[in-house]
């Protein structure tokens, strides 16, 4: 049983939604507040967020559109995941110090409970690395190694081509295609990211959908076909590969980027090369990780392991203080982002 800590900050700082953005968020759009941290209840915890994580899906919450979790609300804090120490607790699950993280907010502090949306990461431990973990160790690398490993159902024999594969969950997926024995294609936008993904992660081959011909590109480093497709693009990128599909190939469906900043209000556009299922025999699966999350730590740290052999490189950038979360967000659909974005609050 952990032990109880009491004494929390008195304030804490926060980044609040005020109105639904249109397109790209604008700095009008949210608001940094300072208030009182509530009194922690029995059964809470205080967690210093050392590290927020941006992912694509922050924007679609920003929306009043539906999803697999409601809307933020106007007033509410923007919801992300975050890693972070504990420095005060009335719950049993976490001591002081605990690593833990969590689908918290843009706030330096998040007051925590055991459930479904906090998981203990580890007990008080200096060296761990709480940017690793948002890029690689916690649900950006689990949703990467359930869709590639389990949705996906990589084999050796494989060709793989990854869509937005500079981005974090996109170049965790193509370096486990990779440990798997693939040959594995990125996509991805501008040459100093395809540079990256052929020089430093050692993918065996990458095409900038900016400047390339996609279609022709694949023809050239996929002669055999794809016999897998870990999409996180959609759009006219999806339809495209589709037309490249081998005999019972397989896609799955991890984010659709390219219609994040629609009006929540319209559908995404569906592909319409969809008749290349058919025609190879092929099945296209759509998954959320989200579905899993009790299994993560296990998850993690065969990922952990991964990195610590040098099989996975991780790459983060960083912007600094809670007033650069907008930046850090619109990073993410610029197509200026490399790697896992955070933010250090």
């Amino acid at each position: 049983m952990a032990e109880r800590i009491e004494g929390p900050p008195t304030t804490r700082r926060r980044v609040l939604l005020r109105r639904r953005p249109e397109g790209l968020l604008a700095d009008d759009d949210v608001e940094v507040v300072t208030e009182a941290v509530p009194e922690l209840a029995d059964g809470e915890a205080l967690l210093d967020n050392e590290v927020i994580g941006i992912d694509a899906s922050v924007r679609s919450w920003l929306g009043d559109g539906s999803g697999y979790l409601p809307p933020v609300e106007l007033g509410e804090v923007v919801r992300c995941s975050t890693v972070g120490r504990v420095v005060a607790s009335r719950c049993d699950r976490y001591g002081m110090g605990d690593i833990v993280t969590t689908l918290g907010g843009w706030e330096d502090s998040s007051v925590i409970r055991d459930d479904f949306f906090s998981t203990w990461v580890s007990e008080p431990d200096p060296d761990y690395d709480p940017e690793a973990f948002l890029a690689l160790y916690g649900s950006t690398g689990c949703t990467a190694y359930i869709g590639m490993m389990e949705v996906g159902k990589v084999t050796g024999d494989d060709t793989v081509v990854v869509s937005a594969a500079a981005g974090a969950t996109g170049s965790a997926a193509a370096q486990i295609a990779k440990i798997a024995g693939a040959r594995v294609i990125g996509i991805a936008g501008g040459e100093e990211k395809c540079r990256w993904l052929t020089e430093e992660v050692g993918l065996d081959g990458a095409i900038d959908h900016r400047h390339d011909d996609v279609a022709q590109k694949l023809r050239e480093l996929a002669p055999k076909r794809v016999d897998l497709f870990f999409d996180n693009v959609g759009g006219e990128l999806l339809d495209t590969v589709l037309g490249r599909l081998a005999l019972h190939a397989r896609v799955v469906l991890c984010g659709h980027i390219a219609s994040y900043l629609d009006d929540a209000d319209q559908p995404a556009v569906g592909p319409s090369n969809y008749v290349q299922l058919i025609q190879q025999r092929a099945t296209m699966t759509g998954f959320l990780a989200f579905d899993e999350v009790p299994r993560f730590p296990e998850i993690g740290e065969r990922l952990r392991a991964w990195h610590t052999a040098g099989d996975i490189v991780v790459r983060t950038q960083r912007f600094e203080g809670l007033e650069r979360g907008v930046d850090a967000l619109n990073a993410m659909f610029t197509g200026s982002n490399i790697g896992k974005i955070v933010i250090i609050p």
